[in-house]
């Protein structure tokens, strides 16, 4: 294990630590009913795929630890995909959600690879979530993250650079606490179509609101 590799587990890892703590203690209603929900500005791109201008559009909040989230994109979402997103029925935005230092890392692993990559790294992270996320230690996990960054075709000093940037680190997590207040993200996966919060679905589920949502967006 090399030393940047060994710097980038010490840095995130003060950082994601404090956010999870933050999060199993605080509840975003309780933040929402002291007035700490405020508009802030943050430097992070939301990914979104489909139709930006569709007059549907639909907002996951995942982690990329979560085996619900995993088991959500390996079966329904490349459905939603070929039927919705690809279509240009909707509009898609993947919002990243940090209940642990390795669902941090794993994001930074993804938006290391800019816009582009974006999906393409997450669809990675999700199916070898099994691999990864089970890591001993940190060091374990990084190692299984970057190996994953370079499948996806980024380079060692592409993943150095973006897994010792303590800066980011810290803009995700500050970004994280603030969607998680704004929406009330309690779980995940957790959806909001047209700012109407729903739970996990199974397809059927999910096309069924998708329809509805289209047809009244339509009237």
């Amino acid at each position: 294990m090399n030393k940047s590799i060994l710097s980038s587990v010490a840095i995130v890892a003060i950082v994601a630590a404090a956010s999870g703590a933050w999060f199993m203690n605080r509840s975003p209603a309780s933040a929402q009913a002291s007035g700490a929900v405020e508009a802030v500005q943050f430097n992070v791109v939301d990914m979104i795929q489909g139709n930006p201008d569709s007059a549907v559009q639909v907002l996951e909040y995942a982690s990329f630890t979560c085996s619900h989230c995993a088991d959500f994109h390996a079966d329904q979402y490349p459905q939603i995909k070929a039927n919705y997103i690809d279509t240009g029925l909707i509009g898609f935005t993947y919002r990243e959600v940090y209940f642990d230092a390795p669902g941090l890392w794993a994001s930074m692993i993804a938006r290391c690879g800019g816009e582009m990559r974006f999906f393409g790294i997450s669809n990675l992270l999700y199916q070898k979530q099994q691999d990864w996320a089970r890591g001993e230690n940190g060091e374990e996990i990084i190692t299984s993250l970057r190996n994953i960054g370079k499948v996806a075709g980024l380079t060692d000093t592409e993943l150095d650079v973006c897994m010792s940037d303590e800066a980011r680190a810290q803009e995700l997590t500050g970004w994280y606490r603030f969607n998680a207040d704004a929406d009330d993200v309690q779980g995940t996966p957790t959806f909001l179509i047209n700012n109407k919060k729903y739970s996990n679905m199974n397809y059927a589920e999910f096309a069924e609101v998708l329809d509805e949502t289209l047809a009244e967006a339509s009237e």
